[in-house]
């Protein structure tokens, strides 16, 4: 054993953080699981309620992207559900740091990441590449399964609740629908006359590429975190 206190200290926080951030992933890709699941069954249930009453070329559907990654089409809507392979803590000045469970042991404030884009679904089937998406909410997860969430119209449980529940298949089923409602609800605007009154010539160089013109929902509009 070391007598080097540097040395003790690197090897103690190398023991302890790996730990630490070892169970909050794995939570973390845990519920990511369920997520996929509680995603499936509603377009499942979409799809189904919905039969005979939309156009056949309206899509409901559910794409499992690969361990980090899926994805849920509603008609023009793509929302993409990504889990953040790494660990996080929160900057000094979060509102986390005010609340009591944070304050009784720091530990708990490590979090995985799950977040949520919306995102046109032709941004995708028409390869517009610069086309932007919008984050509408992120869930937080921590070593002992107790979560918080951020977003759009995002209200189960929020920082200065964190630590009072734990993340459950009810929880999620209610943070995807308030995510679904939201995307559906924030429609494509026109983007100010004045901002595009100008194109290039690379803009119209290839016949019919509209992967050279940037679409959004909210181009050169503010987009705010508590904007409804």
């Amino acid at each position: 054993m070391s007598n080097n206190p540097i040395r003790e200290d690197i090897i103690s926080t190398i023991v302890n953080k790996s730990a630490l951030k070892q169970q909050t992933f794995d939570n973390t890709f845990t519920t990511f699981q369920e997520l996929k699941d509680v995603l499936f069954e509603i377009a499942s249930e979409l799809d189904e309620e919905l039969d005979g009453r939309l156009d056949k070329r309206v899509r409901i559907e559910y794409r499992d992207r690969g361990k980090f990654e899926a994805q849920l089409q509603i008609a023009s809507d793509l929302l993409i559900f990504q889990m953040h392979t790494d660990i996080f803590e929160f900057e000094s000045k979060h509102v986390i740091w005010q609340n009591e469970y944070i304050k009784q042991n720091p530990d708990n404030s490590y979090c995985g990441v799950i977040n949520i884009y919306n995102f046109l679904s032709d941004s995708f089937k028409f390869n517009r590449n610069a086309d932007e998406g919008y984050l509408i909410g992120r869930i937080f997860i921590n070593r002992e399964k107790c979560f918080f969430v951020e977003g759009k119209r995002q209200r189960l449980v929020r920082p200065l609740e964190f630590g009072s529940e734990k993340i459950t298949r009810e929880a999620l089923i209610t943070i995807m629908e308030t995510a679904i409602n939201y995307a559906i609800h924030f429609d494509l605007l026109v983007p100010p006359y004045d901002e595009h009154t100008r194109v290039t010539v690379d803009q119209f160089n290839t016949k019919m590429d509209n992967s050279k013109f940037i679409t959004g929902k909210r181009l050169d509009y503010e987009f705010k975190i508590d904007d409804i």
